[in-house]
This record gives C-alpha cells, structure tokens and sequence, in this order.
C-alpha cells in the first residue's frame, strides 16, 4: 500500500477528518481532488484572521482588489499596509475595492466539505456577499447535497473575525448545518460594531464627509464615532475634539450597548497603530468582564475603510 493511502486508512480509522495532520500537509495528499474537511469556511479578505484561524486547514480567505491610482493591489498575504496607506495618502482619487468574483466562491465551496460557510463584508458597503451568493448556487447546481449559506456580516474587519470564530464553535459543538445557521444569524443580530477615524480623508474622497465639512473637522481637530446600523450601513454615533476623546466616547458606547459580555469575546483591529489599541483594549477591559479578548492588525480592505490611525471594536 502506498504512503498516500497509508495515511488515508488511518484517518480513516481515527475518525479525525475534520482537519489535515501536518503529515497530511506535507504530503500533499488531497482527497477527491480536493483536502477534506466536514466543514469549511470562506471569508472575504475584509476578515482579519487571528493566529490560530490561519493554522486551521478549513478556513479560506476570498481576496477582495484594491485599487488606488489606477494600480490594482491584491489583498491576501501579500498585502503591505504601510506601501499602501502611502499611496492613499498620494493619490486624490478615493481608493476603491473590487469583490471576489462569483467564481471564485464557486471553486472554493466545492473543496470535499459537507457543510460550507461564508462571511462577507456588510452588503451594503460592497457586492462581496451578492457574489459569495452567486458562487454558492453555481456550486451547489453542481453538488445538490452540498449546504452552503452565506452569513452577511452587516459589519467587518473584527465583526467578521468574530462570525468566523462563532461559526467554529457551533460546527465543533456537533451542531446540525441548520442549527449553525440560525445560531450564528442570531448572533450576528445581536453584535456591534463600532470604529474611530484619525484620518477623514477617506470619507471625504469616497463623498460620505463634505470637502467643507472634512477641512473645518480638520481645523478644529474633530473625529467621528462611527457605527454600524442594524443593516450593516455607517452610521456617526458622535463626535469629540481629539483622538483620544472621540476614543473614550467610543469605549462609552460600547459600554451602554454591552449586554452578557462574560460569555462574549471583545475583538479590537487597527489600522498601523497597535499602542493606541492597547490602550483601548484596556480601557473596556476595566468596565467589561468578557469572556475573551484579541486584538489584531487591519488588512488591505479594512485599512482602506480606516485609514492610518484608525480603531475598530466588534462586540
């Protein structure tokens, strides 16, 4: 018997098909043309991924384009945030985001897992969760067993990371699909986010902040509290002279909405600004009693919205 089969016997015979074993891995051996798992995972490269997600073989991020000045950038582990929040700051245009095409959610969806899963990007700020949709009925006209469903995060960048997590947690619980499904909707229902700009030139580019009302908040040093409505649009929650006020008015918010946080996880993201999060971070951690608490780096589409010195909390 060959190695390759060796090692799909024991696999067999273990019931650990949930994941590859790094033998697997470095053999390469993929089942039926693709690497098996119960269950997978595709996110839009708006979803910051912590540590452990990128170790686990059934989570896949669908990278969004980004384009600025005419140059297209793509957002997977490639990206450089630094190279691209300069050439933002260059350009006078307002960098834009492209989707994954349908097509590519097609390929991805039929990897050999029984149950798929998607996490998209608000659909009201971009076409990602249409085509995730349109990805996942192409699949499944060629695989009618296949259950897929699409989860519109009606947030993004941690508000994402954190529906990734959920979703883990429901499948590893021996959760039916459909059970996964509305335990994560009703999640998703319940979750907030929030985000603080120290640069509004994007808002002023892409038309959201006049160019008059972008120079006075300049001028005076005024920042937004933004948010999320229940619809996954950008709504401004307040305002405060100063970064560090408008921050503060923000960990307020958050406060007021928090309910049952000890079974909650607390996520913060960051556009290039790591001690700021810190201290965010610690700033709920002595009003809040979570259950959990990560904080991570933004990537491409999530420093796009951002912009340098920008925080994000999801809860």
């Amino acid at each position: 018997m060959s190695n390759s089969s060796l090692v799909q016997e024991g696999l067999k015979k273990s019931g650990d098909w949930k994941y590859e074993t790094s033998a697997v891995r470095k053999s390469g051996i993929k089942f039926g043309g693709t690497k098996y798992m119960s269950f997978h995972i595709v996110a839009d490269s708006c979803c910051e991924l912590t540590a452990d997600m990128k170790k686990r073989g059934n989570i896949e991020i669908a990278p969004l384009t980004l384009e600025v000045g005419g140059e297209s950038i793509l957002d997977d582990e490639t990206f450089d945030q630094k190279s691209f929040l300069r050439k933002v700051a260059e350009c006078p245009e307002c960098p834009k985001s492209a989707c994954p095409s349908p097509e590519y959610f097609r390929t991805a969806f039929l990897n050999g897992a029984k149950h798929c899963y998607a996490v998209t990007l608000s659909a009201q700020l971009s076409g990602s969760y249409n085509s995730a949709v349109l990805g996942a009925n192409l699949a499944q006209e060629e695989d009618e067993d296949l259950k897929i469903h699409v989860f519109n995060s009606r947030s993004a960048s941690i508000g994402e990371t954190l529906i990734v997590k959920k979703i883990v947690e429901c499948e590893e619980a021996g959760m039916s699909f459909e059970r996964v499904v509305e335990t994560v909707e009703l999640y998703i229902s319940t979750q907030h986010t929030y985000f603080v700009l120290e640069n509004l030139e994007t808002l002023r580019k892409n038309g959201r902040l006049s160019k008059t009302k972008a120079l006075v908040a300049s001028a005076l040093k005024i920042k937004p509290v933004m948010g999320a409505t229940p619809e996954g649009d950008i709504v401004q929650l307040d305002q405060a002279r100063g970064i560090n006020k408008a921050l503060m008015k923000m960990v307020d918010a958050v406060v007021n909405d928090a309910q049952h946080v000890e079974t909650k996880t607390l996520a913060v993201s960051h556009c290039n600004c790591p001690e700021r999060a810190e201290m965010v971070k610690e700033a709920l951690l002595e009003r809040l009693a979570v259950q959990d608490v990560f904080v991570l780096d933004t990537q491409g589409v999530s420093s796009m919205y951002a912009n340098d010195g920008g925080i994000i909390i999801a809860l």
